[in-house]
């Protein structure tokens, strides 16, 4: 005696499988080409020198961990916020405002609402980077209250924060604070398809070009930041600083 046939699949069931597996293999692929460009980096991650090493021209590359933008390496404050803090300070300079920490998604609707209600005479900024559209709203609001920025000595603004540093009227770096571009990715999630996330960079790309264009930046300043991959950070020079017109007076 032989065993009964198991059912046959219908038609439309063996059609909905072969849907359902061609749709994981899509997935898989468009996964794979939005990781490809950065599977090297990750399977060799930078060789640059830390943070807390010192710069000098022609050694300003250092080593940078744009997965968590409040604590990319040693050099910055471990007790760095995760997000912009922002205080009003004493300064003989007039009514400041101090912004400190990584610059998380919102931060810029909710610093811009901060700069319009207490319009400082001057921005402090301490911040090691984060997101870019916030940094470039923040800039934009500080230019529109028509506030300075300042780097004291010791701070960092490093990643998206010059785009914050380029709102000011006026902008001075202190000798011992630093400056510091890279390469930046844009969206909200980092897994994309790949032709959905080059045009969103391209995008990011072009309002960050126009931002630094309205705030007077020379845009030579993109030079090092598209050369540097983002787990570095290109450090400026002061002669760089002043002849890119990224600052107006030193302390």
């Amino acid at each position: 005696m032989t065993d009964a046939p198991g059912p046959i699949a219908s038609p439309e069931r063996r059609t909905l499988r072969w849907l359902l597996g061609g749709q994981l293999v899509l997935a898989a692929l468009l996964i794979l080409l939005d990781l490809g460009p950065i599977l090297p980096r990750i399977a060799a991650p930078s060789l640059a020198p830390e943070l807390d090493r010192p710069t000098r021209p022609g050694d300003q590359t250092r080593r940078y961990r744009p997965w968590d933008p409040a604590h990319p390496g040693t050099g910055v404050d471990p007790d760095m916020p995760r997000r912009l803090i922002a205080e009003e300070v004493a300064d003989e300079a007039g009514p400041t405002l101090s912004l400190r920490g990584a610059i998380a998604a919102g931060d810029g609707a909710r610093i811009a609402d901060a700069l319009r209600r207490t319009r400082p005479a001057t921005v402090l900024l301490d911040s090691p980077g984060g997101s870019v559209a916030d940094a470039v709203q923040i800039g934009r609001a500080i230019r529109d209250v028509g506030a300075g920025t300042r780097l004291p000595d010791g701070a960092v603004c490093l990643s998206a924060c010059p785009y914050v540093f380029a709102g000011g009227m006026t902008r001075r770096v202190g000798d011992a604070a630093r400056l510091g571009v890279h390469q930046h990715s844009y969206g909200a999630s980092t897994i994309l398809p790949a032709l959905l996330a080059v045009e969103d960079i391209q995008q990011g790309q072009a309002e960050v070009l126009d931002h630094l264009s309205a705030m007077g930046i020379d845009l030579r300043i993109m030079g090092p930041a598209l050369a540097t991959p983002a787990d570095e950070i290109y450090i400026l020079t002061p002669e760089e600083l002043s002849e890119w017109n990224v600052t107006t007076a030193q302390l």
